[in-house]
């Protein structure tokens, strides 16, 4: 019961995503994710809790929930923008689309074994509607914070996919996931940094006009 309230807040949390133009709440919806991803291995094993599951909770929490998401913040304050102002998909569209996308997860994930899994029955459908909803912030949005954060919920998604499929892995994969995420985060955060400063705006649309 509990695994799956969190399931559906990550539900949720993708569509808050999609129907956001402020970056700060944008941050706050991955934070958020983060949190909720630190719940599902400890959720979904309760109340048989092992050291090992313990260390991922935790660590995906600090990560994803604090790590990342002040990263994001810092990001934000030196490019001092604060919206996404002009999206090539607009936020009720992105919106009515999302819904599309909950419908093509369900879908996709009636055609898996996912009662052989052992795992809640919205597990996967809420994995891949994560996933979905990354690769469509990073299509849509112009800002280049925003498709930082689209990475992020896409892997999110992944993440999420993974403790349906390997929920007793070694922890050495799982840090070996979140150390990649996070190395992946600075390298974008240094990328906006700089091309702020070189530019004086990220928006992708004015980069992608540049020429020599």
């Amino acid at each position: 019961m509990w695994l799956d309230t969190v399931l559906i807040l990550l539900v949720l949390t993708g569509l808050w995503l999609l129907g956001s133009s402020r970056l700060q709440a944008c941050i706050q919806a991955v934070a958020f994710q983060g949190v909720l991803l630190g719940l599902i291995p400890l959720l979904a094993k309760w109340p048989q809790l092992s050291v090992h599951l313990a260390a991922v909770a935790v660590l995906s929490l600090i990560l994803k929930a604090l790590v990342l998401p002040a990263l994001l913040r810092r990001a934000v304050r030196e490019a001092n923008v604060q919206n996404e102002v002009d999206p090539l998909l607009g936020f009720t569209t992105s919106l009515l689309v999302g819904g599309g996308l909950w419908l093509t997860a369900t879908h996709l994930a009636g055609r898996l074994p996912v009662e052989s899994l052992g795992v809640s029955s919205l597990l996967v459908p809420a994995a891949i509607f994560t996933v979905l909803c990354g690769l469509l912030l990073l299509v849509s949005r112009n800002t280049a914070v925003m498709q930082v954060i689209g990475y992020l919920t896409l892997e999110n998604g992944i993440y999420t996919f993974g403790w349906a499929l390997a929920i007793e892995e070694p922890l050495l994969v799982e840090m070996g996931i979140l150390l990649d995420v996070l190395v992946a985060v600075f390298v974008m955060g240094i990328t906006i940094h700089h091309l702020n400063r070189e530019f004086d705006s990220i928006e992708t649309d004015e980069l992608s006009a540049l020429k020599d």
